[in-house]
């Protein structure tokens, strides 16, 4: 490792927004405030306190953990006989999944929305064209599952509407993390799949759509008010993954919002009870979403830049024939490798869509 980058990763974990000390003191001083008699006076604040002590002590721990591995590296390099090869090929990969980490947490701190520590709720949509379109909506559903495994989160599929020959026509998921929310609400947009299609048997060229909307998990901080008087609530009969008891009785739940006219459906639990709160959850998160949308519009109209404006837009091309390249069109970041980008391996397009200039 050179002493440059050595230099690099010191300054990013003991400095700056890896400020340990800084952070000790933020903690303190919400348990000095949770220890007055009169804090559960409010609790909607007092739980709100208590979620930003959470959030702080899990970063300092975060940030303790890279200190500790960054100290037990240095040690290994002074140590290090340099004609040892097989160690220095260690060393070298321990210092760029290190870096990799420091970066992460560095694109987290820069994540200030209200909800962007919030997991969130994630749908995927098929486009026209039938066979084509949904196997890339399907596509799409692994690289998003397949990025949640390498950082750990956890997801659940709540809902899905299976294509009759191949794919999905939707899927909604939850997914379970810190800053799930915060990382991945900017992948709301049109997707955009170039390929020879393994569908035709004249092998020819064919161009497929498919929507993501990511919206977050509404917590007891974020007030979302719903009225009864505006809500639809209809039960059906669940169908796909669940076992024949989910087939048997009406468990499924779709509430409609009628002043919106926002749909939201779940089919994952045999509780009618849990699929109704899961739904009213979506919807509340559904409806806190659409609010934020407005403000950007207003935002994004007063600054003159409208075509950025609007779930319909295109945001990233992924080709795969006549040449290889996923490209996204908002900040023209791209990468060749479409098979690792399909894999899960997203985040240059994610930190590019967070730190873009407008």
């Amino acid at each position: 490792m050179t002493d440059y980058l050595k230099l690099k990763l010191r300054s990013k974990i003991l400095g700056g927004v890896f400020d340990l000390e800084n952070i000790s003191t933020k903690i303190k001083s919400f348990e000095n405030i949770i220890q007055k008699e009169n804090f559960w006076d409010d609790q909607k604040k007092a739980q709100s306190i208590i979620k930003e002590k959470n959030i702080l002590e899990n970063r300092f721990n975060s940030f303790s953990n890279l200190e500790k591995e960054y100290d037990e590296l240095v040690e290994l390099i002074k140590i290090t006989n340099e004609e040892d090869e097989k160690l220095i090929l260690e060393i070298n990969k321990n210092t760029n999944e290190l870096a990799k980490k420091v970066r992460e947490k560095e694109f987290e701190s820069f994540l200030s929305g209200e909800a962007d520590p919030n997991g969130c709720f994630l749908e995927v949509h098929s486009g026209a064209g039938g066979v084509e379109a949904q196997d890339w909506a399907e596509m799409l559903v692994r690289m998003y599952t397949r990025w949640c495994e390498k950082k750990k989160f956890i997801f659940e599929i709540l809902e899905e509407n299976s294509g009759e020959e191949a794919g999905i026509k939707s899927l909604t998921m939850k997914i379970d993390g810190d800053y799930a929310y915060g990382w991945l609400n900017k992948e709301s947009g049109i997707h955009r799949l170039v390929r020879i299609s393994p569908f035709d048997s004249n092998s020819r060229r064919h161009t497929s759509f498919a929507s993501v909307w990511i919206y977050p998990v509404i917590d007891d901080k974020i007030e979302v008010n719903l009225n009864e008087k505006d809500l639809r609530i209809d039960t059906y009969r669940a169908s796909g993954a669940g076992g024949q008891h989910v087939n048997k009785t009406d468990s499924a739940v779709r509430i409609t919002h009628l002043p919106t006219k926002i749909v939201v459906q779940c089919q994952n639990n045999r509780s009618q009870h849990k699929n109704k709160a899961t739904a009213l959850s979506m919807l509340k998160a559904r409806i806190y979403e659409l609010e934020l949308q407005k403000k950007e519009s207003e935002q994004q109209s007063k600054n003159e830049n409208k075509s950025e404006i609007g779930w319909g837009r295109q945001i990233r091309s992924y080709v795969m024939h006549p040449y290889k390249m996923v490209k996204d069109l908002r900040n023209n970041t791209e990468i060749s490798n479409c098979n690792s980008v399909l894999d899960g391996n997203i985040d240059i397009f994610l930190e590019a869509a967070l730190f873009k200039k407008n």
